[in-house]
C-alpha cells in the first residue's frame, strides 16, 4: 500500500509496516524537545507527583529560550528551576541561553529524517524541515512523554501544497506562509500533515525551510513536511551528525492526498499581514504605506542567519527612518557570531539597528515590549492582539527584506526597489 511521508514515519514510531489515515497509534518518541517556559516549571510538578523519573534523558532536550536574560527574582526563579531539572534528570542535551529552541534543535545536529518527535512549544512543526515528524503538545502531554517514551496519535491526511519554478527577487519564505494563510485561513491545514513539494521549495535553504514548516502551525496543520534531500543532509552534516539513508522518506508517487494545491512561485509577490492575524495577508501592492514606529527583526521565523542576511542586503549603505526604532534578536548565539564574522550584523548596527538577546524576545511578551499605540513591522510568525506588548499596539508581519525596507522607508513598503537599487553595477 502506497504511504505519504507522514504516514512512513508513524508507521516506524509504532512499528507498523503500514498505516492508514484515520487509525489510532501508540508511538514511541524519538526526542522530546522542552523548553525553559512550558518545560521543568510545568512538567516537574507533575512527574513528581506520579513519583517517575524521564524514560531516556539521551532522547530529551532541554533549551532555555523563553525567560532569557534573567531580570527579576520570578525569570531568576525560572533559570533555576530549569537547570536543577536539567541536573536532577541527568539532561545532558540542555543548552542554556543559546538561542531559540526551533532553531538550536537542528543547528546542535538533534534531528533526521524519518525521527519521530513532539515539542513543548506550538512552532515545534519547524522539525519537518528535516524530514521529522515532529509537532507541539501540552505540559500534561509532555509529562505522560517523559515518563513513558510514547505518545498516541492520530494518522493525519496529507495536504500536498507545491510550490514550482522559481521565487523572483524579495519573494521568501516567510511571503509564501503569509499568501498561504490569506488564501487558505488559518485552518487550512485541518490538524493534518501539510507536505511541501516543487521546484521552488527544493531551491530553498534548510532555514528557509525551516520557516515553512514552523508556520505549518499558523495554518492550522500538525506537521509541515519536507522531503529530505542533499541540501538537508549538507546542513545536519554541517552540525556534527549523519543524515542516514534517505531514500525510503518520501510520499509515494501514488500515495492518496486529502489535497493538493500547486501554485506558480514566479507569480507570488511579498506580502505582509495586517493586524491581528496572519490570515490579514495581502501583497504588498495592496498595502497602504502605514507608518510604523518599530520595525522588529526577530524569532524563530525571522532573525536566522539567512534572515538577517536578507535585511542587510537591503540595509548595507542605508540608515533607519529617524522616527523608527529597529529592534534586531538573532535567533541563536551561533547564527549571531557568523553574522558577526561575515559583516552582516555591522551593516544592521550601522544603518541604526539595535541589538536585542538571542531569545523569543517580544514574539512571546517578554523584553522590551511594544507599548501603548505603537505601530510595528515584524518578521514574527504571529500578530495577534498584545502578544507583543500593550493591547493597542498594532503589529504588522512581513518577511525580513520587507521589514528592513519599511525601516528604511518608516512605512511600510515593498523591498523589491531597494533591493535593485543595490544591485546596480
Amino acid at each position: 500500500m502506497a504511504m505519504n511521508l507522514a504516514e512512513k514515519i508513524l508507521a516506524k514510531a509504532a512499528g507498523r509496516a503500514r498505516v492508514s489515515p484515520g487509525e489510532i497509534l501508540t508511538c514511541c518518541v524519538d526526542l522530546a524537545m522542552i523548553h525553559d517556559s512550558g518545560g521543568p516549571r510545568r512538567v516537574g510538578p507533575i512527574l513528581k507527583r506520579w513519583d517517575v523519573g524521564i524514560f531516556d534523558p539521551s532522547r530529551v532536550v532541554l533549551i532555555s529560550d523563553h525567560y532569557v536574560p534573567a531580570i527579576d527574582d520570578e525569570t531568576r526563579r525560572i533559570a533555576d528551576i530549569t537547570r536543577r531539572f536539567a541536573t536532577e534528570h541527568k539532561i545532558s542535551n540542555f543548552h542554556e541561553a543559546e538561542g531559540i529552541c526551533h532553531v538550536v534543535l537542528p543547528e546542535r545536529g538533534h534531528l533526521k529524517p524519518g525521527m519521530f518527535a513532539v515539542g513543548g512549544d506550538s512552532h515545534s512543526p519547524t522539525g519537518g524541515a528535516f524530514g521529522v515528524y515532529m509537532f507541539g503538545i501540552g505540559a500534561t502531554e509532555m509529562a505522560g512523554v517523559l515518563a513513558t517514551g510514547e505518545i498516541w496519535v492520530r494518522v493525519p491526511q496529507t495536504i500536498e501544497i507545491s510550490f514550482d519554478n522559481a521565487f523572483g527577487p524579495g519573494v521568501v519564505a516567510k511571503d509564501v506562509m503569509l499568501f498561504l494563510c490569506g488564501q487558505l485561513g488559518m485552518d487550512g491545514g485541518r490538524s493534518e500533515a501539510v507536505q511541501f513539494s516543487g521546484s521552488a521549495i527544493r531551491a530553498l535553504s534548510m532555514q528557509e525551510r525551516m520557516t515553512l514548516s514552523n508556520m505549518t502551525a499558523e495554518l492550522g496543520g500538525q506537521v509541515g513536511l519536507i522531503e529530505p534531500d542533499a541540501t538537508t543532509a549538507a546542513y545536519i552534516h554541517a552540525a556534527g551528525a549523519d543524515a542516514g539513508p534517505l531514500d525510503h522518506w518520501k510520499s509515494d508517487a501514488d500515495a492518496v492526498r486529502a489535497a493538493h494545491y500547486t501554485y506558480d512561485a514566479a507569480a507570488l509577490a511579498p506580502h505582509v499581514a495586517a493586524p491581528h492575524s496572519p490570515a490579514n495577508s495581502a501583497p504588498i501592492g495592496d498595502m497602504d504605506a502605514v507608518k510604523i514606529d518599530v520595525a522588529y527583526i526577530g524569532a524563530c521565523t525571522g532573525a536566522k542567519l539567512v534572515d538577517l542576511r536578507m535585511a542587510a542586503e537591503v540595509l548595507k549603505g542605508r540608515k533607519i527612518a529617524s522616527h523608527v526604532s529597529l529592534m534586531v534578536a538573532p535567533a541563536s548565539r551561533r547564527d549571531q557570531d557568523a553574522a558577526a564574522r561575515e559583516g552582516t550584523l555591522q551593516i544592521l548596527v550601522e544603518a541604526g539597528a539595535k541589538l536585542y538577546p538571542n531569545a523569543c524576545g517580544i514574539c512571546a511578551g517578554y523584553g522590551g515590549t511594544l507599548d501603548d499605540d505603537v505601530t510595528c513591522l515584524s518578521s514574527t510568525a504571529r500578530n495577534f492582539k498584545g502578544r507583543m506588548g500593550a493591547a493597542s499596539s498594532r503589529v504588522y508581519l512581513g518577511s525580513p527584506y520587507t521589514v528592513a525596507a519599511s525601516a528604511v522607508a518608516g512605512h511600510i513598503v515593498d523591498p523589491r526597489p531597494m533591493l535593485a537599487e543595490g544591485k546596480r553595477p
